[in-house]
């Protein structure tokens, strides 16, 4: 005699427009690019070619490659279209370049248990993300700690 597989319970969800909606909130994304952020490198005074682009303008399109798992090549050209979308003219780094640069940065991104909108602020310091909770608390007079 075979054993038979135990029935899964199902679930019915009764109010159709806010199952929607928290599916909707759940896929979205908001990226907040800081204008004070440093993208250019600082001179480095050192003898050779100085680099162009700052740790943060690297570590954000790594970033990026990670959270996303995108290729060096597709990276560079969605960072590229996230600077045109918050009107900065600043230069992307190009795909040999990040993959030179990536063997001495370490990529941190935070584990993310919160389920709802995913919220990047981008800063000289990098990326931090953030769950709707955090973004909120900050935004509205939370601990003035910089991100």
């Amino acid at each position: 005699m075979g054993m038979s597989k135990p029935t899964s319970p199902t679930y019915k969800a009764t109010n159709w427009a806010a199952y929607n909606e928290a599916l909707k909130r759940r896929g979205s994304l908001t990226i907040w690019f800081d204008p004070e952020m440093t993208w250019a490198a600082k001179p480095s005074g050192k003898r050779g070619r100085s680099q162009t682009f700052s740790d943060a303008a690297i570590q954000t399109c790594l970033t990026m490659k990670v959270l996303f798992g995108m290729a060096l090549r597709q990276t560079t050209g969605f960072v590229k279209s996230l600077l045109r979308l918050t009107g900065r003219d600043w230069e992307v780094p190009d795909s040999s370049t990040i993959c030179r640069r990536q063997r001495t940065l370490a990529v941190n991104i935070p584990y993310r248990g919160a389920k709802g909108p995913l919220h990047l602020p981008i800063d000289s310091t990098g990326i931090k993300v953030e769950g709707e909770g955090e973004w909120n608390a900050r935004k509205h007079g939370g601990p003035k700690r910089r991100v």
